[in-house]
């Protein structure tokens, strides 16, 4: 009867996850689709001269808000899913807010003020000193919006976080930037302001929401110390991850020869970045998860909600994967109406770069969980160094491919290691026979095919969502019939089958019956 009672706990922890990561997935589906959005609408309306200054007045925001975070972002979730008492989460909440604000607010005044040699050195001297300005300016309103988002997170709560930053913040500013865009034509100053008030706006409503979960009024206990000991590492660490998402673009400003560099490099980048959405959605729920279940010693659940986790993530993202590097080309092409062979390019390295790391799952975000804070700074400031060094080597020499290349190295070095380390210090990792399998079958199965067919089609509007309906249908039918299939992986076909109302037919012939005992034998 124990063992059973521990099974239902086991299946129940794996099946929240899987509920909380379809939502996260619609939210941020929506919110990497409004961001593209908002990309694709920018780069048809504005000159190349100001899309470059948007790409690069954006990076600054990013990297900004990053830093002024001060790890707290990791920090906040994790210390609420460990406390009980309303007064120690509280305190939490409080310290996060006031030291993350102090940051946000030294920052943007810092760059506001050198806003003119920032202009000179990045933007160059035809771009107007208010668009530095405005994204400055933004920079507190989004920290304190994420400082929200993450208390939320903290109490394991994923429909207040898909309202308050999927879809108000994400579509208040895309709303907020085409009436300013074509209503008052204010070109790329239209960005900065529609950041500007879609974060403060969010910020005011992400606490409201808070306020339901947690009275925000009322005494508290700080832990400055212990949150600041485990933040602190996270600082450079969550630095490092912005840094490897926005430093190539503003190198790109300061080191390339070509004055456009930047916006080539947006017009790849961004599609790219819809592999990392599908590794988050697991994410927003994983890292409580996985401290409170270590609170409990319960280290044998972490490693197989990881192992299942990182499969599930590596499938569901391939047929995506297989479509940017096969047709790199085409998709530039049709979603930002632009044929430079640079941004197919840069769409197939970092495509790769961007997959190679999310096989490698949910290992930062386990070592922050179990509080290994010290050996993420580690790992973070040396994959930072080799960023730098490539980008300063690569970009005067390749421009834009080098830019992407110096990306792609470093997002795969920056997880493998981490996940190297997770394996040494707690035997944890996303291997198992049959992820093992997964990893290899697909791309042998279906890459072949795929980049025979590129040389004799070009996909289009219309062909597009028949060849990602087709590369969906041959993933899931390869990985059945090869064995890539275990117990657990009824979690999420149950899941699917109770949000649709039907049966998927003949899925569960392939999937094993519910023995963990030889299931789980590596």
């Amino acid at each position: 009867m124990a063992g059973e009672g521990s099974a239902a706990a086991e299946d129940t922890n794996l099946s929240s996850l899987v509920s909380s990561a379809s939502l996260v997935l619609v939210g941020s589906l929506f919110g990497s689709l409004s961001k593209l959005f908002e990309k694709i609408v920018l780069s048809r309306v504005l000159s190349t001269a100001a899309y470059d200054a948007f790409s690069l007045g954006f990076s600054m925001l990013m990297l900004s808000s990053t830093i002024a975070l001060v790890g707290f972002d990791q920090g906040i979730p994790r210390f609420m899913s460990r406390f009980q008492d309303d007064r120690d989460v509280r305190g939490v909440w409080v310290t996060g807010l006031v030291i993350a604000g102090v940051a946000a607010v030294s920052i943007a005044t810092a760059l506001i003020v050198a806003s003119g040699w920032i202009r000179r050195v990045f933007f160059g001297p035809g771009v107007s000193v208010l668009v530095p300005v405005l994204f400055a300016v933004a920079i507190p309103l989004v920290v304190g919006m994420r400082t929200a988002v993450g208390a939320i997170r903290g109490h394991e709560n994923t429909i207040y976080r898909t309202y308050a930053y999927d879809l108000l913040y994400n579509g208040l500013r895309v709303g907020l930037l085409l009436a300013l865009l074509f209503g008052f034509g204010l070109g790329v100053f239209a960005a900065g302001y529609a950041y500007i008030v879609a974060a403060g706006v969010a910020f005011v409503v992400a606490h409201l929401l808070l306020n339901r979960l947690l009275a925000l009024r009322g005494p508290f206990r700080t832990h400055a110390g212990s949150l600041l000991r485990f933040s602190a590492p996270l600082v450079i660490a969550s630095a490092v991850s912005s840094m490897l998402s926005q430093i190539d673009t503003i190198m790109l400003g300061a080191l390339a020869e070509a004055s456009n560099a930047a916006g080539v490099y947006q017009y790849g980048y961004p599609l790219a970045a819809g592999l990392p959405v599908i590794l988050s959605v697991f994410g927003f729920l994983y890292m409580p998860l996985a401290s409170r279940l270590d609170d409990d010693s319960n280290r044998e659940e972490v490693d197989r909600v990881y192992t299942v986790t990182t499969k599930w993530i590596y499938i569901a993202a391939f047929p995506l994967f297989l479509t940017f590097v096969a047709f790199p080309g085409d998709m530039v092409n049709i979603v930002m109406n632009q044929s430079d062979p640079r941004s197919a390019t840069v769409l197939a390295i970092l495509s790769i770069g961007f997959f190679m790391s999310a096989a490698n799952g949910r290992c930062q975000a386990t070592l922050s969980a179990f509080g290994y804070t010290q050996y993420i700074l580690v790992v973070n400031t040396a994959t930072a160094v080799l960023n730098l060094v490539l980008n300063v080597v690569l970009i005067p020499a390749y421009g834009v491919v080098g830019a992407a290349i110096a990306s792609a190295v470093s997002f795969f070095v920056l997880n493998a290691t981490a996940m190297l380390v997770l394996w040494r210090t707690t035997g944890i990792a996303p291997f198992s026979k049959w992820t093992v399998r997964a990893f290899l079958v697909l791309p042998i199965g279906l890459f072949p095919p795929a980049l025979v067919l590129s040389e004799v089609i070009t996909l289009s509007v219309l062909t597009l969502p028949v060849f990602g309906i087709l590369a969906g249908l041959a993933t899931v039918a390869l990985v059945a019939i090869t064995g890539c299939l275990q117990s657990e992986d009824e979690v999420p076909v149950d899941l699917v089958e109770q949000r649709l109302g039907v049966r998927i037919p003949m899925i569960r012939r392939y999937i094993p019956s519910n023995n963990r005992e030889t299931d789980w034998n590596r």
